[in-house]
């Protein structure tokens, strides 16, 4: 089955995270992506360990480079400025996360190449806006977009989210904003076809109901731990072995659960029959039902309200998690958007000579040896 991006070439001079998942995701729906690294060092995120495989690569680099070949450009030597030259003229999508004025000041004009290649997209991802000139880091971006506020402890510290959620959500935007540019371009004009993507707009495009709630009540969201600011219960409680969450949402969700957990206080079905009325009442409420949950092992919960069609989860370990899903010590987890795994993460210039001597081409010379190979017996 052919994939759905197979023929599209994307450049890809973006490091770190925000970028190189942007490109994993197009790559992983079958389009070229050519990573395009400094000399000697490379991305940064290839020495961010340990932990390292056996080969020295970091397993950060691993988690986001996968369906890519890689060539080392020193744009400070002519005849390399003009080979990236000829690559992005013959590339459909450059992403780069690049501070303003760095990628200009090296030759590289954004905008005189847009003008030059009509069916060019090229996006940018920023930390905090086109025109600023602060480095992009997850965690600096998770402050400033109201995330630690209303994340952690009730009476604790202001915490982080435990993955590099923002350059995350940074990266799936860019792959989107470019699909859309992608599929308008003949209609967009050259500043159009720049797309810019920043991880403090996706941050706080992502605060949703938070910044909902603060815009109606006009009031600073707190943090409110494991609990939710507007559902009872919707929180983690502990069973006599282990945690567990149970996600109550909407009443007769409420109604169920009661039922099958044999929760029976006198308030169930009055004052906290409604979300309203348990959230009001909610100081009583979990305190009351987490002494219930208690008496009995998670597993029998989890069957329990399993069998009532209400939500629920045990708290996982992440190689427990790994265990049972499609995932690889060498390319990661799968990918969520579908595709498929056709290259794995590239050593740094694993592929320079090939591009400089055969270009795009460079795709269809790595899949024809790779397929002319001797089958290897076990």
């Amino acid at each position: 089955m052919r994939l759905p991006l197979e023929g599209v070439r994307v450049l890809d001079m973006s490091r770190v995270l925000a970028g190189p998942m942007c490109t994993m995701t197009l790559g992983d729906l079958g389009a070229d992506v050519l990573k395009v690294e400094r000399p000697g060092g490379g991305d940064d995120t290839r020495g961010w360990g340990p932990p390292f495989a056996d080969d020295g690569q970091s397993a950060y680099f691993r988690s986001v480079n996968r369906n890519k070949l890689s060539v080392a450009l020193d744009l400070g030597q002519p005849s390399q400025h003009a080979h990236l030259l000829q690559l992005i003229g013959d590339a459909d999508i450059v992403v780069e996360n690049y501070l303003p004025g760095a990628l200009a000041r090296k030759g590289i004009d954004a905008g005189q190449l847009l003008r030059e290649h009509p069916g060019l997209i090229w996006c940018t991802i920023t930390g905090f806006g086109a025109e600023s000139h602060r480095p992009g880091y997850d965690f600096v971006v998770q402050a400033e977009a109201g995330w630690m506020a209303i994340t952690g402890p009730v009476d604790g510290a202001p915490s982080k989210v435990g993955v590099a959620l923002a350059d995350v959500l940074a990266g799936r935007d860019a792959a989107i904003a470019i699909l859309a540019a992608v599929v308008g371009r003949a209609r967009r004009t050259p500043s159009e076809r720049h797309v810019h993507v920043s991880l403090f707009q996706s941050a706080t495009a992502a605060l949703v109901n938070v910044a909902q709630n603060a815009l109606v009540t006009g009031q600073s969201p707190r943090r409110w731990g494991n609990a939710h600011p507007n559902l009872v219960p919707y929180e983690l409680f502990d069973a006599a072995d282990r945690p567990f969450v149970l996600a109550v949402g909407n009443d007769a969700q409420w109604a169920a659960a009661a039922s099958a957990l044999g929760f029976l206080h006198e308030d169930v079905s009055t004052r906290w029959r409604t979300n309203a009325g348990r959230v009001e009442d909610r100081a009583r409420l979990v305190p009351a039902l987490a002494a219930h949950l208690r008496q009995r092992r998670a597993d029998d919960w989890m069957v329990t309200l399993g069998a009532a069609g209400v939500p629920c989860g045990l708290v996982r370990s992440v190689p427990e998690v790994i265990a049972d899903i499609s995932a690889d010590s060498l390319t990661g987890v799968s990918s969520a958007v579908g595709g498929e795994v056709r290259f794995p993460p590239p050593a740094l210039d694993a592929h320079g000579s090939l591009v400089r001597s055969h270009g795009w081409r460079a795709f269809d010379v790595t899949l024809s040896q790779r397929a002319n190979a001797p089958a290897v017996t076990p």
